[in-house]
């Protein structure tokens, strides 16, 4: 290849597939490249849902996909977060909101104010002090205003049941101009010279040239795994090996978060839908047996549960993300533990990188080694965050949980939790997704005390700080109740 690619195929399935065909369509059409993307059948169910992150919303704005026609196409809901809670009811329950917890206090950040506040016997939680997770707790749908955005950071998700979104995402692609074929497999044909991929064979004679291709088959990395590319396993990080799916009937009224029950043998997590109530139940198999987590499912939700599925959890990262002239998106490049719902967050991560660095010319070993190296720390960062649930938890004595707690963690993730526990600060990492707030909702929530802050908030009059808590929460308790129900602003906007 000469000059820059000009033309990119896609081989998938699913959201992994329809997101990345959009996405390189928008971005690249003005530069004449054209996208092909070649759907293999779909492995999604009736049950399956994504829930995201709240960058997914700034995404489809960016494609031009209109949030209240996709919220009535997928019946989908609003999430401003996860609710953590221990099914037996011995742990308090915690919840990891999408949005800043506190505001500033006499310029300085406020957690450390209100880690010496704790130490000084105040009995309020992080948590309220954080509005969105005020407002999912009230069963309320958080606007953002001019207020509340000089207050701080207010972000959203969604719950999406995947069938929908997928199908919504393909009738974008087709309107962007990607064309389209199926296939039950496909077989790449590879340059004898290079050990490029030339081509994809897709059975009765059909065969799709390109110059870069697009690997978003899952984890089961077809064109990565014919190219060669190792897989490293990380199997030693996360406790749990199967995952349940199933649906039961929705909630009456929808809770703008999801809720997320510990139990002995794993936890299973709800996530309310205009079309149905999403159940995960994920578990070790040598602890628990499949038809035995559908009867706990069950037994938990209180609900018929329809449409069970069982699949394998297993959890890893390719050795390259880009490998020749071949780029593996989402799973294909690295799978995640189901917890903090991160699927699609690794698929748009993926995008954004190779888009800023799309080749130039046919010589791209530069952009190939910058965006492996870039890949590489965010997996590893984003595995990190989930790691530190696991091994952080403070549920009861129990073979899964006991296990979690002694999993294997990385350098980076051992040296953050134990600066927080030394001084309540986190340290900033490179390729970061889940911000400082986020760390601190999940390491204080699951009962870890830094010992000390940083002693630069000492300067502060205690009187100041005292009536910066009472502004901060009177502010939250206005806001929260000027704010629609959820049930009320979904239906508004579908």
């Amino acid at each position: 290849m000469s000059g820059a690619p000009n033309s990119i195929v896609l081989v998938g399935r699913d959201a992994a597939l329809w997101l990345s065909a959009c996405v390189l369509r928008a971005a690249l059409r003005p530069a004449g490249v054209t996208v092909t993307a070649v759907e293999l059948p779909t492995r999604l169910g009736a049950a399956d849902v994504h829930a995201s992150l709240p960058p997914l919303e700034a995404l489809h704005g960016l494609l031009g996909l209109d949030e209240a026609a996709l919220l009535r196409a997928t019946r989908g809901a609003f999430s401003l977060g996860q609710n953590f809670v221990d099914a037996s009811g011995a742990t308090p329950a915690f919840f990891h909101a999408h949005g800043a917890y506190g505001a500033p206090i006499d310029g300085g950040d406020f957690f450390p104010f209100w880690l010496k506040a704790r130490g000084l016997g105040l009995n309020v939680a992080l948590e309220d002090f954080s509005l969105t997770a005020a407002a999912a707790r009230q069963g309320r749908m958080l606007l953002p205003d001019e207020e509340t955005e000089v207050f701080g950071r207010t972000d959203y998700g969604y719950h999406l049941p995947a069938l929908a979104y997928v199908a919504s995402l393909k009738t974008l692609a087709v309107r962007l101009g990607v064309a389209r074929h199926q296939a039950l497999a496909v077989a790449p044909a590879l340059d004898p010279e290079t050990g490029d991929i030339a081509a994809l064979d897709l059975g009765e004679g059909r065969r799709i040239a390109g110059d870069l291709f697009v690997d978003a088959t899952g984890g089961e990395g077809a064109l990565m795994a014919a190219l060669g590319v190792a897989r490293e396993s990380w199997r030693d990080h996360f406790p749990a090996d199967r995952i349940l799916r199933a649906q039961a009937p929705r909630f009456d009224s929808l809770p703008p978060y999801a809720d997320i029950r510990a139990w002995a043998r794993g936890w299973m997590g709800l996530y309310p839908s205009q079309a149905a109530t999403h159940v995960i139940q994920v578990y070790a198999g040598d602890l628990c047996a499949d038809d035995q987590a559908l009867e706990l499912a069950n037994r938990i939700t209180g609900q018929p549960l329809s449409d069970a599925v069982v699949s394998i959890s297993d959890p890893g990262r390719r050795a390259q993300a880009w490998a020749g002239n071949c780029v593996a998106i989402g799973e294909a490049a690295c799978a995640f533990d189901p917890v903090h719902g991160v699927e699609l967050q690794v698929v748009q991560l993926g995008l954004v990188h190779l888009l800023s660095l799309f080749p130039v010319s046919g010589q791209f070993g530069a952009e190939r080694a910058a965006y492996n190296a870039a890949m590489a720390e965010v997996f590893e960062r984003l595995c990190d965050f989930q790691s530190a649930h696991y091994v952080a938890n403070r549920y009861a004595k129990a073979p899964f949980w006991d296990r979690a707690r002694a999993a294997k963690v990385s350098d980076v993730l051992a040296h953050k939790i134990a600066t927080f526990q030394a001084r309540g600060e986190i340290p900033p990492s490179e390729h970061e997704t889940f911000v400082a707030d986020s760390w601190r909702a999940l390491l204080t929530g699951h009962g870890l005390t830094p010992e000390t802050y940083a002693p630069s908030i000492d300067r502060t009059p205690p009187e100041t700080v005292k009536g910066e808590f009472r502004r901060i929460l009177s502010f939250i308790k206005d806001q929260v109740l000027k704010q629609p129900t959820h049930d009320l602003y979904l239906e508004s906007v579908c």
